[in-house]
C-alpha cells in the first residue's frame, strides 16, 4: 500500500464561488505499474483548481488513478473546511466535511479499508512530529 497523506487543497465551491480547502489522503495498491509520489499532489491540484464540489473531487481523483494504472485499489479521504458554511447560511465556524471514495481492495476488504483508515490517522509515523508537545513543567527548587 502506498499512502500520500495530508496534501493541502484549495479550491471553489460552484454552488456559492467560496474557497474550500482542506487535507486529502491518497491510497493505492500497486500491479505494475506506480505513480511518482509527487504526481500525487499535482493530481489533486490538477482537479481542485476547478469550480468543484468536493464530493465529485474526491471521486474524480480516485477515477483517474484507477484508469491511469490500474492498482488493485485506491482509497481517496478528503476533509474541508467550507467558507459557504462558515460565511453565509447556517454560520457554523468549526465545522467540516469529509469525502471518500473506495475502490477496487480498498471497497471489497475491510482489513485494506481499515489499514488504510488507520494509518491516515496515525500522526508519529513520521519522524519530528509527536502527538504532544512535550514540554515539561519544571517546578521550584
Amino acid at each position: 500500500m502506498v499512502i500520500v497523506k495530508d496534501i493541502d487543497f484549495y479550491s471553489l465551491c460552484e454552488h456559492h464561488l467560496l474557497p474550500f480547502f482542506g487535507k486529502c489522503h491518497v491510497a493505492y495498491i500497486p500491479t505494475n505499474k506506480v505513480i511518482g509520489l509527487s504526481k500525487i499532489p499535482r493530481l489533486v491540484d490538477v482537479f481542485a483548481r476547478r469550480l468543484q464540489v468536493q464530493e465529485r473531487l474526491t471521486k474524480q481523483i480516485a477515477d483517474t488513478i484507477c484508469d491511469k494504472i490500474a492498482p488493485i485499489g485506491v482509497a481517496v479521504v478528503m476533509e474541508a473546511t467550507h467558507l459557504c458554511m462558515s460565511m453565509r447560511g447556517v454560520g457554523k465556524q468549526n465545522s467540516f466535511c469529509v469525502t471518500s471514495a473506495m475502490q477496487g481492495a480498498f471497497r471489497d476488504n475491510a482489513r485494506t479499508r481499515m489499514e488504510f483508515l488507520e494509518l491516515i490517522k496515525l500522526r508519529s509515523a513520521v519522524p519530528g512530529i509527536r502527538e504532544t508537545p512535550g514540554y515539561a513543567c519544571v517546578g521550584d527548587e
